[in-house]
């Protein structure tokens, strides 16, 4: 491989404090002259852009303090919304790797929590598959807004996260209607 071909992949880490970036690029054998150097730009939603240290052909994970949101050992959740990367060389050689991602990975974790209580909630029949067609909904909402990020549609990107965390504050301050009610109005 004599051309260099830059290309970056975000690796999901399952965990609303890290982000984490794997180098996929094709470089060549280092020729003689000075050494390249690559950089990383991410635009983080509410913070703007930050350029930060980042090893070629390795993982890269960063936190809020390394991509300073806070201060050095401080670690809070990365903000969930649209992040825009671009990996570039300072030479010629090859045009930037750009992505864009919608980080949903705080929305995931309250949609986690909430489907891990509807197999404990003492609802009757009726109410427990109405739960579970409003977690599906808020589920297809999630996965659609990754898919108009991915496909560079940061409206609709942002629309849909929006319902999805709406529809689920909703369900859980409702905590599924579960107050037994339910069975004696409808079916006694």
């Amino acid at each position: 491989m004599d051309e260099l071909i830059l290309n970056i992949t975000i690796v999901p880490t399952f965990d609303v404090l890290s982000l984490s970036i794997l180098d996929i690029s094709d470089y060549p054998l280092p020729g003689p002259g000075p050494r390249p150097v690559y950089t990383l730009e991410i635009t983080i939603p509410g913070f703007g852009v930050v350029i930060v240290p980042f090893d070629r052909s390795s993982l890269n994970v960063y936190f809020s303090d390394t991509l300073e949101i806070t201060e050095t050992g401080v670690q809070q959740p990365l903000p969930d919304g649209i992040y825009y990367f671009r990996y570039s060389v300072n030479t010629e050689e090859a045009p930037p790797a750009e992505k864009t991602i919608m980080r949903v990975d705080r929305l995931q974790a309250r949609f986690d929590e909430a489907f891990m209580q509807l197999d404990m909630m003492e609802c009757d029949q009726a109410i427990k598959t109405q739960s579970k067609v409003d977690l599906s909904t808020i589920y297809f909402f999630i996965q659609g807004s990754i898919a108009a990020a991915n496909n560079c549609d940061p409206v609709t990107a942002n629309k849909l996260y929006n319902k999805a965390s709406k529809m689920l504050d909703t369900f859980i301050n409702n905590n599924c209607g579960c107050s037994g009610n339910n069975y004696l109005i409808n079916f006694q």
